[in-house]
């Protein structure tokens, strides 16, 4: 699924990766972002195109239209299967974005007393960045508003890390992020992206790390190093 992840690099690490060398907003130069533990409904920085070319502003993580207000909490993930047919994110659809990342963490149920689960931490195998496909309602002038958010775009999961949990976000390598983004990619094209060509489950590692990430509160790079 995810419901957790890690923005720890600075903002222009993430652009250098991607193959970009503008900085989209003053300020978010060098200086890391120090999320060890992004959790729902908090402000993340996303990476999209606008009429002005390459932008990076923060975004509620969580998106649902108004007429399903009240009915449930915003839904955080995007399931690949439904997202470009199904009525409930037909409005953002075609609004493609970007979540640069490190890694993210997934629970797993003890199977001899379900009510305890053991986070796990899972990162691309080589130590490049993330780059989740998202989509989303973002803000017209640079504040949020109500019916702003976005939501990430998940697969179901294959090989070894189906054991550690059924659903895993879409990872594009640096060249398919960009035209993922791209204003002139169609969108027959983007949903063939995120259908066909998503990292695959071979190009991750995952390990256990502690409990303590399971507090929202807690942050540091101690959430993400390995425990017996």
């Amino acid at each position: 699924m995810c419901g957790r992840f890690v923005q720890r690099q600075s903002l222009s690490a993430y652009l250098n990766e991607l193959g970009e060398e503008q900085l989209p907003l003053p300020g978010w130069d060098e200086t890391p972002l120090g999320r060890y533990n992004v959790a729902p409904s908090t402000a993340v920085h996303l990476l999209r195109t606008s009429t002005g070319g390459l932008v990076a502003s923060p975004v509620r993580w969580g998106w649902s239209p108004a007429w399903a207000k009240g009915k449930m909490p915003p839904p955080i993930n995007a399931r690949v299967e439904k997202v470009a047919e199904g009525k409930f994110f037909r409005q953002i659809w075609p609004n493609r974005a970007l979540v640069a990342a490190d890694g993210w963490y997934e629970w797993v149920k003890d199977e001899t007393d379900p009510k305890r689960k053991q986070p796990y931490f899972i990162q691309p195998r080589e130590g490049s960045a993330c780059f989740f496909a998202a989509i989303g309602k973002y803000p017209a002038d640079g504040e949020q508003c109500d019916g702003d958010g976005f939501v990430i775009i998940t697969a179901d999961s294959k090989g070894g890390m189906v054991d550690i949990h059924d659903r895993r976000p879409i990872v594009l390598t640096p060249e398919l992020a960009r035209e993922w983004i791209d204003p002139d990619t169609t969108l027959h094209r983007a949903e063939q992206l995120m259908l066909h060509q998503g990292r695959p489950s071979d190009d991750f590692e995952w390990f256990k790390v502690g409990k303590a990430v399971g507090n929202v509160r807690n942050q540091g790079p101690e959430l993400i190093e390995p425990v017996k």
